[in-house]
């Protein structure tokens, strides 16, 4: 045999066993990602069935056994002078300062939500209409506020009115009011430990013709980022005492933290606007919502580039429905929003609205409140809309914030954070022309405690 032929074979041996090699790390690559992509796949479905589970958690039902306290004896003579009363109702008690259900309403402060203690288990629960202590151990004050989510920083701002002031009347008839101290910020990671930033936008303490003044009024501060200007954008309702300057203001910052430089007031396409709200869509325009016609209707519309003026376009919603508190948020392509009724600090019945077009026309939907009793269904668990905050990473599930009013003393005021779900068939579906969609229900539940499913 040659030299040649041998060394040949030899070649062609050697080249077979590392093509064989070859092949067998390709095979052990591929098997290893396979297992590695099967174990992602049981993790998500892991995950996917914990969040389902929890979210069946969050849809239980809880039931509220509260009675109205005995009326008060009293003598015989006594009924007689005096007329007849119309019967108590738990409006009444939940607006009397001295009622026997005041600590069902607003728990003391012994109950309060604590970030600062270990809770063990029972952490980062939210308790509706508890005290809710900051990281300094003070009462929040971020009253009809909204959420701004930050990509930058990776935290949740939470922006509201700041009402740690006297209670007063500014005349016999006129509604309970705080002076304007200014917009509080507070920020957060987890969406239930929150550190005070300070007062972003303050009063003016000296110039009466300001529109800031703290005889004003300042009410339901919003906040939005501009990604094209890189500011941070704030309006909020302003108005006078007495309520008839009925407008929108507008303010700016380069950083969601503040401080914001005020710009100008004005009524937005020439109408009056009170209570109102923002909306940033997915294409980034934003959207100013308000109550417009002395609350008789919502106008709705888009803000320019810059987001600190309004577009021509604007569209009447809700036609003589009598709205406010609007909540706008966004689901599966469909638009949502929860309003609340004109009562004043009285609790109403909210009502979901729907719509494929955030310009209309919208549909009412129904009240979307579940579980309390009646009477909290009736009263939105005695709280009004104020924002809904979107869930990065649990589709169909939202946080409703809401106010816990204290007209006798507004800046103990309570906030109601609930779990809203969009998703299940509506109880009743409403009349709808042919072609019209059929929309999914929102549902708020209550609940005395609850978590987010991730914690």
């Amino acid at each position: 045999m040659s030299r040649d032929f041998v060394q040949s074979t030899s070649r062609l041996c050697s080249g077979g066993r590392l093509f064989l090699l070859v092949v067998g790390c390709l095979l052990l690559l591929q098997f290893f990602s396979f297992a590695h992509q099967r174990n992602a796949q049981n993790g998500e479905t892991h995950l996917r069935t914990s969040q389902r589970t929890q979210f069946h958690i969050l849809e239980k039902v809880e039931e509220e056994n509260i009675q109205l306290p005995q009326p008060r004896k009293q003598s015989p003579r006594a009924v007689k002078r005096k007329k007849p009363k119309r019967p108590t109702t738990f409006i009444d008690e939940f607006l009397d300062e001295s009622s026997l259900l005041r600590h069902v309403f607003f728990p003391d402060r012994r109950t309060a939500v604590d970030p600062r203690k270990d809770y063990g288990n029972d952490t980062y629960y939210y308790q509706p209409g508890r005290m809710w202590l900051d990281t300094e151990g003070n009462p929040i004050q971020a009253h009809g506020g909204g959420i701004l989510y930050d990509a930058r920083t990776k935290m949740y701002y939470w922006y509201g009115e700041y009402k740690d002031g006297p209670t007063y009347r500014a005349h016999k008839k006129g509604a309970a009011r705080v002076d304007i101290i200014g917009v509080s910020c507070y920020s957060s990671k987890d969406l239930w430990t929150w550190k005070n930033e300070g007062i972003v936008l303050a009063a003016e303490e000296k110039n009466e013709t300001h529109d800031l003044y703290k005889s004003n009024v300042l009410e339901r501060p919003k906040v939005i980022h501009n990604d094209k200007t890189d500011k941070y954008v704030m309006w909020m309702h302003l108005d006078d005492a007495n309520y008839t300057k009925a407008s929108v203001g507008i303010a700016i910052s380069d950083f969601p933290t503040g401080p914001f430089r005020y710009l100008y007031s004005k009524r937005p396409h020439g109408y009056d606007s009170r209570d109102m709200t923002l909306f940033k869509d997915d294409d980034g325009v934003a959207y100013l919502i308000y109550s417009s016609e002395h609350n008789k209707d919502l106008h709705i519309g888009p803000l320019n580039k810059e987001y600190i003026d309004v577009m021509d376009s604007m569209k009447k919603i809700l036609i003589g429905q009598h709205r406010e508190a609007p909540a706008l948020f966004k689901h599966q392509g469909t638009y949502y929003m929860i309003t609340s009724g004109c009562t004043s600090w009285s609790p109403n019945e909210a009502l979901a609205h729907a719509s494929k077009s955030i310009m209309g026309p919208w549909e009412t939907i129904g009240n979307p409140c579940i579980g309390g009793n009646k009477i909290f269904r009736l009263t939105t668990f005695f709280a009004q809309s104020t924002f809904v905050v979107p869930l990065s990473g649990l589709p169909g599930l939202f946080i409703f914030m809401a106010d816990r009013w204290n007209p006798a003393d507004l800046k103990d005021s309570r906030y109601v954070w609930l779990p809203l779900t969009v998703g299940r068939p509506l109880d009743h579906p409403p009349e709808y022309d042919f072609g019209s969609p059929l929309w999914s229900r929102v549902s708020i539940y209550w609940h005395k405690k609850w978590r987010l499913p991730y914690r």
